[in-house]
């Protein structure tokens, strides 16, 4: 990797699995408002950076940089969706309010934690990838991807209306299908993990594949295949699909 890239900033996104009645597992996903800077307007996963206070708090319950990013993701996916992914128990719905709008208003997790008098089980997420894009003159970010499943009877997820401007749940083949359409857009590493997903009929499925699988960083890269310019990544990281024509996908 080049040595004038800018440093990534770490970051951790949740994929969030809701079994359905009939057929594959739904994933919930978020509509970025189109003046974010980073994938504005694309469907994305739950997630976001990680923050300083992510990596104290793990220093204090006696974890490292994989706890901190596990935080981050447990923060975000409350943040951006009101769900409360990865706590011991869940808390009841205004204390979950208040937990969320604490974090809106800039305090920390474990602060909003605290005073819901909640606790955090880490385990519950499940390690599934890491990408971090070498791209130039863009953000570049070092993302941690974790599986959760929704918890029995978790509350309904409601978008936070400040970053993202919708969210909505839907089958990993049914977000393929509409991008495919031109119903709505996914970022490249979106798209190779939904393609990745796809495989599964159960979040049970996912899960012994991911633990199977040993993660290490994609870095895509640009190569000439068949007379056109591509975006690549390794092929055994567990991706079914592992280039696309540069021209067609979208990098954030």
């Amino acid at each position: 990797m080049s040595d004038d890239l800018p440093d990534a900033i770490p970051a951790a996104t949740l994929i969030i699995f809701r079994e359905a009645k009939a057929g594959p597992p739904e994933l919930l996903m978020v509509e970025r408002a189109k003046a974010m800077v980073f994938a504005g307007g694309a469907m994305v996963f739950p997630g976001g950076r990680i923050d300083p206070a992510d990596y104290a708090m793990a220093e204090l319950i006696g974890g490292d940089e994989e706890s901190a990013s596990r935080i981050a993701a447990i923060r975000e996916t409350i943040e951006e969706a009101g769900l409360p992914i990865g706590l011991s128990t869940l808390p009841s719905a205004d204390r979950l309010a208040e937990m969320r709008a604490a974090l809106h208003a800039g305090e920390t997790l474990a602060e909003a934690l605290a005073a819901a008098e909640a606790t955090l089980d880490l385990r519950q997420l499940v390690p599934w990838a890491r990408w971090r894009p070498a791209h130039r003159n863009m953000r570049i970010f070092d993302t941690r991807f974790y599986l959760a499943e929704l918890p029995a009877n978790a509350p309904r997820a409601t978008v936070d209306q400040t970053e993202n401007v919708r969210l909505v749940w839907a089958t990993a083949q049914q977000v393929l299908a509409d991008a495919d359409a031109g119903k709505l857009e996914v970022i490249f590493p979106t798209r190779r993990n939904l393609e990745r997903l796809a495989q599964f009929n159960s979040f049970a499925d996912a899960a012994a594949h991911a633990e199977a699988t040993p993660i290490r960083t994609v870095t895509p890269w640009s190569e000439t295949r068949n007379g056109e310019e591509h975006l690549c990544i390794p092929d055994d990281c567990g991706y079914p699909v592992t280039s696309e024509v540069i021209a067609r996908a979208m990098r954030g």
